[in-house]
């Protein structure tokens, strides 16, 4: 069992990403653009919005604030994106910032301060907090890619009418 708090961290955001991942190979590509209304987010607004967050708070994550001046938030939440290769292409680079900057941490770096928009928070809380913020928003790809796909789309958990199965699984293995 790992113990390791930034291996641990790492395993989860990995399986977020590949949640995201499996959701957006679901969905055809005219679909990751389709928002509910104007005020609502398409999976490729999601995306602009994750990677402009994941660049500015894993780039120079132990030296710089979070929020980074060159950061254009505001336009992470207009349609700018138009293929499923640009969605993609800014998702893999997000989070290959993210993952290059939990790299290089080791534990004595958990319990220093970082900074995120002037409020300190340590390593291990800064960590957390994108944590769920990407979890966040990986549930909500995970929702708009179920509901524009109604026929079709496969579980990215345990599918519905099949607990007892796989809980009969689980529980045989130990």
């Amino acid at each position: 069992m790992k113990t390791d708090f930034i291996e641990i961290a790492q395993q989860q955001f990995k399986t977020y990403k590949g949640l995201g991942e499996k959701a957006m190979a679901q969905t055809e590509e005219a679909n990751l653009f389709v928002q509910a209304h104007a005020d609502s987010n398409s999976i490729a607004i999601v995306v602009q919005h994750l990677w402009g967050n994941m660049l500015s708070r894993w780039t120079d994550f132990l030296t710089t604030d979070g929020e980074k001046e060159w950061r254009k938030r505001e336009e992470e939440f207009e349609p700018i994106l138009q293929t499923r290769a640009a969605v993609l292409a800014q998702w893999e680079d997000g989070w290959q910032c993210l993952f290059n900057a939990l790299e290089g941490l080791n534990e004595t770096d958990l319990t220093r301060v970082i900074y995120i928009r002037g409020e300190a928070h340590s390593v291990k809380e800064a960590i957390a907090r994108q944590l769920t913020h990407y979890a966040y928003h990986v549930g909500q790809i995970v929702f708009i890619s179920r509901m524009l796909n109604t026929t079709n789309f496969q579980s990215l958990s345990i599918p519905k009418g099949g607990s007892a199965a796989y809980n009969q699984g689980k529980f045989n293995k130990q």
